[in-house]
């Protein structure tokens, strides 16, 4: 079983060869395949984004049945998005949880309309965005960076509940050392995935 920081690592140097145009060609024949269809047991769990410019697979260079990925836009934790992280840990038994926001994040601007324009949208759409207006309220609406410190602060939002008030299934691994819940950035233009918000050791 791989430990919690090893899959960080692993992550870490995928992000690398990924920005170094170096990409990792991980195998997707047949056999593969069929070795997955007896059942999977990926490294890592990853709540992110929706949005089609943010495929964690490509970000990290990694294959089938590597990562357990539960998106939604906004990348927040519902009852779907935390009972699929439940599954993740108890029963395949990931040991790295990554939270991941992205530059220029739709949904974070949306919720950022709401606060700064008391914006309105139709649908299911203003019930989407509503865990991310704490965030947005947390970094502000004006001034330079304003989207990108409320993306993070949502990451940082979404990575305590996990840390903090998650059900024992996901708190008890983390306390036994066994599961690690870290938050990171993506930067659309770049490439680059910063794992901004990691425990310290």
């Amino acid at each position: 079983m791989i430990r919690p920081e090893e899959a960080l690592a692993v992550l870490r140097e995928g992000n690398r060869a990924f920005l170094c145009d170096d990409r990792l060609q991980p195998p997707l024949d047949r056999a593969v395949r069929l070795r997955l269809a007896a059942g999977q047991s990926p490294f890592a769990a990853y709540v992110s984004c929706s949005d089609s410019r943010v495929p964690p697979e490509l970000l990290f260079g990694r294959g089938l049945g590597e990562l357990f990925i539960v998106r939604n836009a906004g990348n927040t934790l519902d009852t779907s998005a935390l009972g699929s992280l439940e599954f993740a840990v108890s029963v395949l038994g990931v040991p790295l949880i990554v939270v991941m926001g992205h530059e220029a994040c739709g949904a974070v601007q949306a919720a950022m309309a709401v606060v700064r324009d008391n914006a309105r949208f139709p649908g299911n759409i203003g019930k989407m965005i509503q865990p991310i207006i704490p965030a947005v309220l947390e970094a502000g609406t004006s001034g330079d960076g304003c989207i990108e410190a409320a993306v993070r602060q949502n990451v940082r939002h979404v990575v305590r509940e996990l840390r903090e008030d998650a059900s024992p299934i996901i708190l008890d691994p983390q306390k036994r050392g066994e599961l690690l819940v870290v938050g990171a950035y993506y930067e659309l233009a770049s490439g680059a995935v910063d794992f901004f918000d990691v425990p310290a050791a």
